[in-house]
């Protein structure tokens, strides 16, 4: 390697198997809690939109519960989800520490926003659409493919960039607790032992990533944008 390198960044270089397996930690925490959580909040936010008042299910008891349950969870800050879940993942995963065991306050704390996200999303169908599935003998779960999640294809790309991006920042607040990852790695080395190098290169690798995840949301949304 370059002396200029290792002259810029000396700690990074010795810590270098550690920077890799952080970034790794970081990865897999991302997609297993990015994918259950697209899935619960896809889920979920398509529920709220059908039994809401005036929507194509109507019913109140539903809408209310799952209303007030995602306010709930969307008040209470992550640092807090995190230390109050621990029992929760101790019993589902079977620790409360490292990767698994942040994977379910991870899942807590983006599900709440991911549905918002996906509630706004829907609601930009045109009603008139709607209205026409329904006269023409759709039943409400044609309804919701074929008119709902097939015409909101590039708002729900956007929700679900915004997300995972927002689930970055959550992966590197769990390391806090000792969740492994790059912010782990950041708070471990670069604040604890002062090693400024190791927080530098900490910030540029996630905003990289923000990119990349941006990128991609983006190519998506241009790709069925018609």
């Amino acid at each position: 390697m370059p002396d200029w390198i290792v002259n810029l960044m000396p700690n990074v270089i010795a810590k270098w198997p550690d920077y890799l397996e952080a970034i790794r930690d970081t990865l897999l925490m991302e997609v297993w809690a990015g994918s259950i959580c697209f899935v619960i909040g896809l889920f979920l936010g398509v529920v709220i939109t059908v039994t809401k008042p005036g929507g194509i299910l109507p019913n109140r008891v539903i809408y209310q519960v799952l209303d007030k349950a995602v306010n709930l969870f969307r008040s209470i800050p992550f640092i807090i989800l995190l230390t109050a879940l621990m029992p929760l993942s101790r019993w589902i995963m079977g620790t409360a520490i490292y990767v698994r065991g942040v994977i379910v306050p991870l899942v807590f704390g983006s599900v709440p926003f991911f549905v918002r996200q996906v509630e706004a999303a829907l609601a930009q169908t045109d009603d008139g659409l709607v209205e026409a599935a329904l006269s023409m003998g759709s039943s409400p779960m044609e309804v919701i493919f074929r008119v709902y999640l097939r015409e909101s294809i590039v708002p729900l790309a956007r929700a679900t960039t915004i997300t995972a991006i927002s689930l970055l920042g959550l992966t590197a607040m769990a390391g806090a607790v000792g969740a492994g990852g790059l912010g782990d790695f950041a708070i471990r080395y670069g604040h604890d032992r002062n090693m400024a190098d190791i927080t530098w290169i900490t910030v540029i690798t996630l905003v990289i990533a923000v990119s990349i995840v941006q990128f991609v949301g983006g190519w998506i949304a241009k790709k069925n944008t018609h």
